[in-house]
């Protein structure tokens, strides 16, 4: 470590006792996405504090803010957290007024980002960066909430589910170089997250049939139900035509099953994701999931709504990590290296997704992972149990990067951006994710009941 990377550490160990009451703080008001308007108040109050300006209202909650190095031409960097959680209810810590917990650990990424800048926003330090900081609170990471995110949509409050997505549409990160991002994980204690990600389109899908006494008079009814049934099983049987290497995962959940056993269900409604390594094998599984849910209406008369909404791109891995490695070993070296790092030259790929998919296709991106928790992520288990790894090594390493990136006339920020190749354009982008924005309705179409046509 140089004698700045050194401050920097003891700056945020300094402050250590602030940086874990707030991320126990947004741990107990865990918020869901697009109404993390808490969270974000707490988030920009404490940049304020420190004299940093502050751009907020972006896709709603999101908000940046700006430290200019020396060289404000130079370089923007963006340290990058997240602020919702998800809807599990049942957790012991969730937020009674939300029914939201932060089973992701989102709270440790914006306190990290908080924390970082406690560090960077030190004059002597500020003044070695040849470029700019940006400290970046993003919200609605999680794909959940479907149905209100649609609504949000039809109202023209938002263009996309994702809030990273919604931010590249609106240009919110136009004036980004380069993301660093973090995520929680109870499997490490320090990692390089550089790995791929599926990704993914959603689809809410509605079955309308007739309802009728299911014993009593059942060829009087379309059995909603039984569309549904038949179209589950219409998808496994193309799970064969998907291609090994495509990752591709196709799963969902029943919203509305019908209203009682004796009655022959009028509508049911389904939710699924459709995802996949690679955007061709995303369309392709997204055409067949379509004709599954179309067989499943045709065979039995019911209606159908097919309503498609982008979700997030593949996750494209950076070619030049080693900001991002020396930080991690330098926040260790701090503690006298007393935590494991994992990850380094490891690409691995995960079936999960990520809106820093979408990122990572068009600006270079690294994460970086903490641990610090228990349990198996996104599952009421999940708790932390070390505060200072969980927040304050987050804080340490967010800090570290972003001053190594522009240290030395950012050298390794400009070795970062001359390595990468943005898969599309901006405006390609949105091209692709509106061609994903689509609704499909087939009417119901119920045969003359016979006993009508006997009178």
């Amino acid at each position: 470590m140089d004698k700045l990377e050194k401050k920097i550490c003891d700056i945020i160990d300094s402050k250590q006792d602030e940086i874990i009451a707030f991320g126990r703080d947004i741990w107990h008001h865990a918020e869901l996405g697009y109404r993390e308007f808490r969270t974000a108040g707490k988030f920009v109050e404490a940049l304020k504090a420190l004299g940093i300006e502050t751009v907020e209202g972006l896709a709603i909650t999101g908000a940046k803010g700006y430290l200019k190095g020396k060289d404000f031409k130079g370089t923007t960097v963006a340290l990058m957290g997240e602020y919702d959680a998800l809807p599990i209810s049942n957790h012991p810590d969730a937020n009674p007024e939300t029914g939201a917990s932060h089973c992701c650990g989102h709270n440790a990424q914006i306190t990290g980002v908080m924390g970082a800048a406690f560090a960077l926003s030190d004059p002597e330090i500020k003044e070695a960066l040849d470029g700019n900081i940006v400290f970046f609170g993003v919200p609605a990471e999680e794909f959940v909430e479907t149905e209100l995110k649609s609504k949000m949509i039809d109202e023209g409050k938002i263009g996309y589910g994702g809030g990273k997505c919604e931010l590249i549409r609106i240009g919110a990160l136009d004036d980004i170089d380069i993301v660093i991002g973090h995520h929680t994980s109870p499997a490490v204690e320090l990692a390089l997250s550089n790995g791929t990600n599926n990704g993914f389109v959603n689809k809410i899908i509605t079955f309308t049939g007739k309802a009728a006494h299911a014993a009593g008079a059942p060829q009087n009814g379309v059995d909603a139900y039984n569309a549904a049934a038949l179209a589950k099983n219409a998808v496994d049987i193309q799970r064969e035509s998907f291609r090994d290497g495509d990752t591709v995962r196709i799963h969902g959940f029943t919203v509305k099953g019908g209203m009682a056993t004796n009655v022959i269900a009028d509508t049911v409604v389904l939710e699924y994701y459709v995802r996949a390594n690679n955007v061709p094998a995303v369309i392709d599984a997204s055409k067949k999931f379509d004709r599954a849910m179309r067989a499943g209406a045709v065979a039995t008369g019911a209606g159908l709504s097919i309503k498609t909404f982008a979700g997030y791109l593949p996750s494209i891995p950076a070619k030049d990590t080693t900001a991002v490695v020396e930080a991690l070993n330098d926040a260790n070296e701090s503690v006298g290296n007393k935590f494991k790092i994992s990850g380094v030259g490891e690409i691995k790929h995960g079936t999960g997704s990520t809106d820093y998919g979408d990122v990572s296709n068009l600006w270079p991106t690294i994460q970086f992972g903490t641990g610090g928790y228990k349990g198996v992520l996104h599952n009421p288990d999940v708790m932390p149990t070390d505060e200072y790894l969980a927040y304050v090594m987050t804080a340490k390493v967010f800090a570290l990067a972003g001053y190594k990136m522009l240290k030395n006339g950012g050298s390794y920020a400009k070795a970062v951006m001359d390595s990468f190749k943005a898969t599309m354009t901006k405006e390609e982008y949105i091209a692709y994710m509106d061609s994903m924005m689509a609704t499909e309705t087939i009417p119901m179409n119920q045969l003359p009941c016979l006993d009508d046509m006997k009178k």
